[in-house]
């Protein structure tokens, strides 16, 4: 390792802190979560042109028209997932790994769906590269992965007009499901939990996905 490699890997280091602390400041309270955060390396998710802004809250561009999720808006949904040791995710929307990477992190098995074969193709070297193993498939993610359910826990990493039935239908008795719905400009992030076959609801106002392309979700 250079100089400069060394200098840059302290400071992502130091970034990924304060990253964590301002998570602390917005609400998060898993430290789980936060612990997984801070190991996670999400300088490795994202693209060349915008490594410097890596730990910044915010989206960023991956190409395909998709983007990297903001820490925060990965922090809520994972903590409203209420994730266990050993729970089966179905996450619908690989991007670039960051968000399964963090699930595998808190101990999840996590399987995931990716629509843009070319991003799932660099998520998945880079999943390897980093020795995060999760099962992973190109397709139409509101048709869900029946061949693995019923699922503990179902992420959505996109918006959809309403929740996709067949998701629904995958998600085990007891199991979390955190989905953004709304509109293409605006969604609200609801929280699903499935009891005695009923779903049950709350929702956390104000965010914005890319839209879920699908059979059961934006044509």
């Amino acid at each position: 390792m250079n100089h400069l490699e060394g200098q840059k890997k302290s400071r992502f280091q130091v970034e990924r802190e304060e990253m964590i602390e301002l998570l602390r400041t917005r609400g998060i309270k898993d430290e789980r979560l936060l612990a997984a955060m801070q190991k996670v390396e999400r300088h490795h998710f994202v693209d060349l042109p915008f490594k410097n802004r890596s730990y910044d809250d915010s989206a960023l561009p991956i190409g395909s028209q998709q983007t990297i999720s903001q820490p925060y808006t990965v922090a809520i949904m994972t903590e409203a997932l209420a994730v266990r040791p050993g729970d089966k995710i179905l996450e619908i929307g690989t991007g670039s790994g960051y968000q399964a990477a963090v699930l595998v992190e808190m101990g999840a098995r996590v399987f995931s769906i990716e629509r843009h074969v070319s991003l799932l193709n660099e998520a998945r070297k880079r999943l390897e590269q980093l020795k995060y193993d999760i099962v992973s498939k190109a397709g139409d993610g509101t048709l869900g992965w029946k061949d693995f359910s019923p699922f503990d826990g179902i992420i959505v990493t996109a918006a959809a007009p309403d929740v996709p039935e067949p998701l629904s239908e995958q998600l085990q008795e007891g199991g979390r499901f955190v989905i953004p719905i709304g509109d293409l400009n605006v969604q609200d992030l609801y929280v699903i939990t499935k009891i005695h076959q009923k779903l049950s609801s709350r929702k956390i106002t104000g965010f914005k996905f890319v839209p879920l392309i699908g059979k059961k979700g934006w044509q």
